[in-house]
């Protein structure tokens, strides 16, 4: 199995070194390295041609965005497998890929955690992945984009939306994932260790509206507004009650119970 990582950068000398450093020392050794700079002034070209030896593609120049970047690196890959190890995220140890290649699984799509490490207050938490996936899934959230893998065969004809500058990886997995579904497979395994900030944040008024007009060409308003009503269960409570509706037994009880609370408090 051969996996393409790719990189993408723009100004971010030091986070690109971080991230170059935990993909070139994973120990299991059949993935090629693509990195995409978008034309950095910051000293990024010098550490890629520092490392030109352990990269098997780069470029330098102006792009239109990020997922531009991205699809110029999916132009590029030949492996199996992509993932989107982006500048300043790195992989979680040097066993991740070895790990992952371990498991043999022909998924189309494998979801692994991301662990979220805080430098200055020494904290972190790791993401918590649904027990299953639906349109539930994507509503107001995504999956870790940095903690998967996806089979290169997917993008032949459904590339990143270059139109949206922060949420094509969401419209992405909608299509692939709800739409198309594609076959998927959810691991414990901690892929990523990410930066706590990113772009997405930073512009978290445009990145919010982006999401909802990606929800919007999905779904009518109404099947919205009743996604909307169960997501105002905590994601905890919310998760729970995804796995107890997946079993049909528990379906039938939770929905006897709901009936007896309905007699009992209903007017």
């Amino acid at each position: 199995m051969k996996y393409s990582i790719i990189t993408v950068n723009y100004n971010n000398r030091d986070g690109l070194r971080k991230t170059i450093e935990s993909v070139i020392n994973q120990t299991c050794r059949d993935f090629e390295y693509i990195v995409i700079d978008g034309g950095s002034t910051d000293g990024s070209v010098d550490v890629l041609k520092e490392y030109d030896k352990n990269i098997d593609y780069w470029v330098s120049e102006p792009d239109k965005g990020i997922y531009n970047a991205m699809n110029k690196g999916i132009a590029k890959a030949t492996g199996d497998y992509l993932n989107f190890m982006n500048s300043g995220d790195c992989f979680f140890n040097e066993c991740v890929l070895e790990k992952i290649s371990k498991k043999g699984n022909p998924a189309d799509i494998i979801v692994g955690r991301d662990y979220h490490f805080n430098e200055t207050t020494q904290q972190g938490f790791v993401t918590i992945l649904p027990p299953r996936l639906s349109m539930l899934t994507f509503i107001h959230h995504t999956l870790p984009h940095q903690s998967t893998f996806f089979k290169r065969e997917l993008f032949a004809n459904s590339p990143y939306d270059e139109t949206l500058k922060l949420v094509a990886d969401v419209k992405f997995y909608i299509q692939k994932i709800c739409v198309e579904q594609c076959n998927v497979q959810l691991t414990d395994d901690i892929i990523c260790r990410r930066e706590p900030d990113g772009i997405s944040m930073a512009q978290n008024e445009r990145r919010i509206q982006e999401h909802q007009q990606v929800i919007a060409e999905v779904l009518p308003h109404g099947a919205i507004q009743d996604y909307e009503t169960l997501y105002l269960l905590d994601k905890s409570t919310m998760y729970k009650l995804m796995r107890l509706i997946s079993d049909t037994r528990s379906r039938k009880f939770l929905t006897y119970c709901i009936r007896i609370i309905n007699r009992i408090y209903g007017n």
